[in-house]
This record gives C-alpha cells, structure tokens and sequence, in this order.
C-alpha cells in the first residue's frame, strides 16, 4: 500500500468508515490513523443525542397501549355490528340506514385516541412510529459522522447480537436495543455488551427466553416443561464461543435452565415497569448446572451472569470475535496473524473493545490488504449519501431501499445476522445501480460529478472511472457511474 496520506486518508475513510463526505480527505490526511483513534477516543461518538427517544420499557409500553386500545376499538366496533344486525331483523335494516345517514353517530368517539388519529393522518402506527424514528437517529448519525469508524463497529455488534424487528414484539424496540446494549457499549469491555444484551428485554423475547421456565421450577411443575434453549445455544454457537469450539448440547440445556427465569415484565400486569427485565424466581430452575466444564451453584440471577462473564473471558470468544472483526473490516480471509494480533489484545485487555478496535487499525496488515471487499448494502448506500450530498429528510425511502438491496434494518434473516462476505451480496449490485440511478436523478443537476469523484474517492479513482465520469452524457449519468465504480464499491 502506498504511504501516500492523502491515500491512507481515502482507504481509511472507505474501509473503516463510511466513506468520504465534502473536506473529509483533507481532514485526516495527515494521520488518518490517528483520526480513526480519535474517533473512538472522542467522548460523544456512539451516542445518538435524540431526547425525544424512548427507552425499551417505554417503548414496549407504548407499544402495548396501542394494541390494547387497537383491541378495544375493534370490539367496540364489533359490538357495534353486532347490534345494529339485532335491530335489522327487528326492524328491517332501519336502523342501519339512520346509521349510514349520521355517519360515525354510535361509534365510539376514536378521533382522541393516538390510533384514530394515525389512521386519521395516515400515518403508521405506534410500533412502526418508533421503528421510523430510531431508524432516522441511526442513519443521522452515520451520515453526520466524521469518519463513521465507531459507527461502523456499532452496525457490526448490533449485526453480531442481532435482533429482529420482523417478530411483532420486537419491532418497536429495535432501535433502543441498539442504543442501550450496543451504543453504551461500544467502546467497553465485551463483558458488559454480553451481558447487556443477553439481558435485554428485545434479546429475550426475540430468541424466546422470556418464556422458557425450569422443568423443576415451581411454575414448571404447575404448568409442565417449558424450557426454551433458543437463547442458550446462539449465546454459545454466534454471540461468545463460536461454532466447533468445544461445547456439546448438554452444555446448551444446561446453560437454558441457568438463563430460566431471564424475563420481561408484562405491561399488562404492570403500567410503571412493565417492558422492563426481570428475574422470575418462580420461573428459575432450581440446583447447581455444568455449563463448559464449570459448575455453577444457584445463586439465582446471578447464576446467569457467572456464565455469560466465564463466556466473554473465554480464549474461543477472543478467537471468534478477533476473526469476525477481522473479516468484517479487512477481508473474506484475513490475515492470520492480524486475526492473531487482535485476539492477542482481546485477551490482554480482558475483552476493552476499544482496545481491540485500536490494533485493528493500527496493523500493519489491515493497511497492507488489497481493497477487494464488497462492502454492505447499508454502508454502500450511506457512503453514496455522504459523497453525493443528498440531504436526510425522510428516512423511508433509505429503508426501503435496504430492503430492496436485501439487507433489511434489524430484520436479519436468522440469528446468525447478515452475512459479511463479498459473494452473498455480489447478486445484488443489479440493484444498487437502481438505488444509483435514484440518488443520480434526485442529485445530479445539483452537482458537479469531477469535484463529487474528488470527494469520494480522490487518488483510489483509477483512469477508467476518471475517463467514464468525464465522458458521461449528463451529470445524473456521471454521479451514477461514479457510485457504481469499483473503486467505490469495495472497501
């Protein structure tokens, strides 16, 4: 790799961030590994400064209450129906034509209620309203990033603990779950992220803990088994220790009776905390487990937690984390002795992932390999964003146009969350050139496609690229080139 800064600046700008934006290159070009460094050293980064955002509880409350008055209004309406069918067969459907002359007369008045008043407005409902605005805070942030190297690491945990907004109860807590065991975490130990996840309200109902109860457990031996071990395994298999680590499937059962009773308070029973985790002592199954060689008295909650922090300490979690970053940022098959170097820190430091993202991008290595990876739907698509100035107003069409490159937001298609290699997402470049041609048309007579190309990417653009941007046929077709280039494409 050349030591040319201002080409250090653009690699670092398209491999750890996302992308350059206008002045970006001429920022960090003098020590771009120090400006990543600084990034994560910086005290704001990570944290989405929205006031107006509801914490998981609030959220899972929220939510509640709309469903429930949802409910109501369909019964209301119902009865309604109901009604007016017994005074039809008494009097011949009179009394459904007053109704149809004084429309809404016997209807409940629902124009004071949040749901009537979306249906009203034509708006979404109260899980998809707080969908939308968590998924504006994270897409602000990235594009306002100065480099977006803590905002990438946050996109890979919360990809690593993936949740998914496909499952009903889960939808409206996506974007918190990221907030609160993601963002807060980013730049600690992966010993706090663990547990912060694996305790959060979004993790257990999308991977059915809430409702897994202990065989012997005193609500088990009312109601019958009822262990899930869903958690369990992808705690073990994806989020710690890694697939053909070591592990067997009485550790996975053992572990799901020492996570039973790892809860959420249902808001029905509970208006203040409902939303909220708790721990079932009801639900727990009770006596000592073995999980991975270690036993572990019951000692109720914390059961549980001595599991996940053995978890996070174990060298097949550093070995697994190292690799992912790795083959996250670098390529499909890093370096072994950059996957060496990090899992080397992750031990040292006891898991400080901001120590580890430190000797991510100070090796050597992770400088020194060829820019060949494909990147994401999702960087590709904030990069083209940033480099082309196209301001957020409405984030709607950024998550339809996810979907449509197929990576939906915090909809994965299994726990293991998107895949991060080059040829999963090779099939879908047909569609980023529509995405292209969207932002081209929407940006290009505003812009001037040599200086956009000079942003973007600066010394990375080959002749080619510079030679088919410049003898485009209009300024659309340039910036769409220009997205499209490989040079762009990869990191």
């Amino acid at each position: 790799m050349s030591l040319d800064p201002r080409m250090q600046a653009a690699v670092a700008l398209h491999r750890f961030g996302f992308g350059p934006r206008a002045g970006s290159l001429d920022a960090i070009g003098s020590d771009p590994r120090g400006a990543l460094i600084a990034e994560l050293d910086r005290a704001p980064a990570a944290s989405v400064a929205d006031a107006d955002l509801l914490t998981s509880s609030e959220a899972a409350r929220a939510a509640f209450d709309f469903r429930q008055e949802r409910r109501a209004t369909r019964l209301a309406q119902r009865a309604e129906q109901a009604e007016a069918a017994n005074k039809g067969a008494s009097s011949e459907g009179s009394a459904m034509a007053n109704a149809a002359e004084t429309p809404n007369a016997s209807q409940p008045n629902a124009s004071d209620t949040p749901i009537a008043s979306a249906r009203a407005n034509g708006g979404p409902g109260i899980p998809q309203q707080l969908y939308l605005e968590e998924a504006k805070a994270r897409f602000t942030a990235a594009m306002g990033a100065d480099v977006g190297f803590v905002e990438r690491l946050v996109w890979f945990w919360s990809n690593h603990f993936c949740v998914s907004a496909d499952k009903g109860p889960v939808r409206p807590l996506a974007g918190a779950f990221e907030r609160e065991a993601i963002r807060a975490h980013v730049r600690g130990t992966f010993k706090d992220m663990l547990l912060a996840v694996e305790s959060h309200p979004a993790m257990l109902m999308y991977l059915d803990n809430a409702r897994s109860i202990g065989p012997d457990s005193m609500a088990g031996v009312r109601r019958g088994k009822g262990l899930n071990e869903n958690l369990a395994r992808e705690i073990l298999e994806l989020h710690t220790l890694g697939v053909r680590s070591g592990y067997a499937q009485a550790d996975v059962t053992s572990f799901a009776n020492v996570i039973t009773g790892w809860t959420v308070v249902p808001p029905r029973q509970d208006p203040a905390h409902g939303g909220e985790f708790t721990f079932n002592p009801r639900m727990h199954e009770p006596g000592s487990q073995t999980v991975v060689g270690r036993s572990y008295s019951d000692t109720g909650v914390e059961q549980g937690r001595a599991v996940l922090i053995d978890l996070a300490r174990h060298p097949a979690t550093a070995k697994h984390v190292a690799t992912k970053l790795a083959r996250h940022f670098i390529a499909d098959e890093p370096p072994p002795d950059l996957i060496e170097r990090l899992n080397r820190r992750f031990h040292d430091t006891d898991g400080d992932l901001k120590e580890v993202a430190k000797a991510l991008v100070t090796a050597p290595q992770a400088w020194d390999a060829p820019r060949g990876k494909l990147k994401r739907p999702g960087e590709w698509l904030v990069g083209s964003l940033r480099a082309s100035g196209a301001p957020l107003a409405d984030v709607r069409p950024i998550i339809q146009a996810l979907t449509l490159l197929g990576e939906p937001l915090w909809r994965p298609p299994a726990p293991k969350g998107f895949a991060d290699d080059s040829a999963t997402w090779m099939d879908g470049l047909a569609q980023r050139l529509d995405i292209a041609n969207q932002i081209s048309r929407r940006m290009g007579d505003r812009i001037d496609p040599a200086q956009v190309l000079e942003v973007a990417l600066g010394p990375l653009a080959s002749p080619d690229t510079r030679q088919a941007v410049a003898r485009a046929e209009s300024r659309p077709q340039a910036l769409a080139l220009l997205l499209m280039a490989s040079e762009f494409q990869r990191r």
